[in-house]
């Protein structure tokens, strides 16, 4: 059973797309990537609304989402979304055929 997670992450400006730029640089992203129940973690940006970042997260189950969020780049993401400003939307939906 896989989880699917939607992030929107949004900021005056350029904030999101400077967020999702710096986890990538700073090797945060690769590191989340490399958990074990990551099975992906994509940024896009939509085309209608400069401002958003858009996160889609798939996890295994919810063991590895528990497990991420006490790793230390949960407190790094953390850290960066204050920096930029961000606020959060959140929406998680789970596939039940696997």
């Amino acid at each position: 059973m896989s989880i699917t997670v939607h992030i929107y992450y949004s900021g005056q400006g350029e904030n999101a797309k400077n967020f999702a730029r710096e986890m990538a640089e700073s090797g945060t992203l690769d590191a989340v990537r490399a958990e074990d129940g990551c099975e992906s973690y994509e940024y896009f940006y939509p085309v209608d609304n400069p401002e958003t970042v858009l996160l889609i997260v798939r996890w295994a189950d919810q063991a590895a989402i528990d497990f991420h969020h006490k790793t230390p780049m949960m407190q790094e993401i953390a850290r960066l979304r204050e920096k930029y400003k961000l606020h959060m939307r959140v929406s998680r939906y789970t596939d039940l055929s696997k």
